[in-house]
């Protein structure tokens, strides 16, 4: 039994977004939980919904799983779209730069005896 949850166009960049959520791949869910409570990124928060979406969507899904023996199987961030802005710059000049997003996965399944 597989449960998946995801979050879509998250104005953070891909790259700080993989710090928080390489913490958590491979650990059971309660325990990610808590690493994701006690961890100071700004990120933490929302990978805990998305975590937290998905063990909901396992107990929807079956209701005979023991949420206690879930554990990340998978859990990524792939890069979103870019916006593409201006900052002014001197002498009349304009610099561009972006603001990076990124798609937060996390996928739940029961831990083989």
């Amino acid at each position: 039994m597989e449960a998946r949850a995801e979050a879509r166009y998250i104005r953070v960049s891909p790259r700080k977004a993989r710090l928080v959520v390489d913490l958590i791949r491979g650990r059971k869910a309660g325990e990610a939980l808590t690493i994701l409570r006690t961890t100071n990124k700004r990120i933490a928060p929302v990978v805990e919904k998305v975590l937290r979406s998905a063990i909901a969507n396992a107990e929807q899904s079956a209701s005979e799983v023991d949420v206690d023996e879930l554990i990340v199987k998978e859990a990524y961030v792939n890069e979103g779209p870019r916006m593409k802005r201006i900052r002014p710059a001197p002498m009349g000049r304009a610099h561009r730069y972006q603001r990076r997003m990124a798609h937060i996965a996390i996928t739940l399944a029961e831990a083989e005896e």
